[in-house]
């Protein structure tokens, strides 16, 4: 039989260590290797003739060997797996009743946006319900409330959101807020109303940095409510999700909050979890891009402060691509053969009747998928572009080792940088797994 080294294979030497891993997330492997068995297949990777040892043989046994036409028979299949899954998927459907907020934070991406003054009208919210119980009935789906700040301290906030609510719970549908956590106290009675999956809460840090980044308009700080808020959730039994959005103004700060919130008890709460956000142009250009990390330098700053701070990791473990999930399953995840949700598994709805792909479209007028009110108007053409992006139809993607642990990527970005969906917002995949095999798997 004729062996080649698979094209799915992940090569490379692990951060600070004499070893090497290597992973194939087709066959569902994942080793570490030891610098002599490294060398041996650094020549089988050159060409080298393969002599029938131990190595080669186990090498084949977890497909890190293969025969190409079989090789080519087991993508098919895991192909199959995913979309059959991805059908089965549960769906997010965003929903935004306004573009408003009350905060002026120092990155907003949306701030340039022009929207209608309009605001929401219940016969807008029964139109939402309407075409999402139709479209998609029978399937599996929660509700995502988004902005702008969708929990805004008005009479006629509150009443839709209230409305909202009540037509969610007669749709047994679960329902999450995305909100900047101002007003949550103002909002309790109201939420508790509702089938609450999470909050996600932005908090850039302790408070004098966060205050320096997320203010309300005019200036006024913005911390102190916030964590009144968090411990208000944690205390109803309501699950915050919180996400600290970060850049080289703020990555150092990461140690203390996650102190405060190991002081406040939140990390030690069942209703508490969080996720780091990386502050990137989206859109349009921040006004110091030099501030922002890319994926790799972030990573790799996070793994310098762990290093240092062991105690982020009670607050943060980062994922380092598919690392956090084999550490922690003691298996690889299914071949991930596209990342990018949009008008699959999410899609996103505004106050004026427009329907987009996602959250990163979304707002964006020129981006619209159609409409749901007054009528429903859907672009067929624009949303079978989305539909068919994963690493089979980008043409980069298709001999790219990563492509089942990276999956081609965001499409917004991609569209956003090259002007085309079917193009690939590539991960450092190989860097990201040079990090997580030190971090997670120090004892092997």
């Amino acid at each position: 039989m004729n062996m080649n080294f698979s094209k799915h294979n992940i090569f490379s030497k692990i951060k600070g260590s004499d070893d090497f891993y290597i992973v194939n997330v087709l066959s569902g492997n994942a080793d570490i290797i030891g610098a002599d068995d490294a060398e041996k297949i650094q020549s089988i990777i050159k060409g080298v003739e393969i002599s029938n040892d131990s190595l080669t043989k186990e090498l084949f046994e977890k497909g890190y060997l293969v025969d190409e036409i079989e090789e080519g028979k087991l993508y098919k299949s895991k192909y199959l797996d995913f979309i059959d899954e991805r059908d089965d998927d549960e769906i997010q459907l965003f929903f935004v009743p306004n573009y408003s907020c009350n905060f002026a934070c120092s990155y907003c991406y949306q701030d340039e946006y022009e929207h209608s003054k309009n605001q929401l009208q219940y016969e807008i919210v029964d139109a939402f319900f309407a075409y999402i119980l139709r479209e998609f009935a029978g399937k599996r789906k929660y509700i995502t409330v988004f902005g702008g700040e969708p929990l805004l301290n008005s009479p006629k906030q509150k009443e839709t959101i209230t409305y909202l609510l009540k037509l969610a719970n007669e749709a047994k549908i679960n329902v999450c807020f995305v909100t900047n956590g101002y007003t949550l106290v103002e909002y309790m009675e109201i939420l508790k109303q509702g089938n609450i999956r999470e909050i996600q809460i932005t908090l850039d840090g302790t408070a004098e940095v966060h205050n320096n980044r997320r203010f309300l308009k005019g200036g006024a700080n913005t911390f102190d409510k916030i964590v009144e808020g968090i411990d208000t959730c944690i205390a109803n039994r309501l699950t915050v999700n919180l996400r600290m959005v970060v850049d080289k103004e703020n990555i150092d700060n990461l140690p203390d909050l996650a102190q405060f919130a190991i002081d406040r008890g939140w990390t030690s709460s069942p209703f508490f979890k969080t996720q780091i956000g990386r502050n990137y142009e989206l859109h349009h250009c921040q006004s110091a891009p030099n501030k922002l990390f890319d994926r790799i330098s972030l990573y790799e700053n996070l793994y310098s402060l762990i290093n240092q701070n062991p105690h982020i990791v009670e607050f943060y473990k980062p994922a380092y691509s598919i690392s956090k999930f084999l550490s922690e399953n003691g298996k690889l995840p299914s071949p991930l053969f596209d990342s990018c949700p949009a008008c699959k598994s999410e899609w996103a709805f505004d106050y004026t009747g427009n329907i987009y792909s996602c959250t990163a479209t979304v707002g964006k007028t020129d981006e619209s998928l159609g409409t749901y009110y007054p009528e429903v108007n859907l672009k067929k053409d624009a949303v079978n572009s989305w539909e068919m992006r994963d690493v089979t139809s980008i043409p980069e993607c298709k001999e790219c080792s990563m492509q089942l642990a990276c999956g081609g990527g965001c499409g917004s970005v991609a569209k956003n940088i090259t002007g085309e969906i079917l193009s690939p917002d590539c991960r450092p995949v190989k860097e990201l797994l040079e990090l997580g095999f030190a971090a997670y798997f120090k004892e092997q």
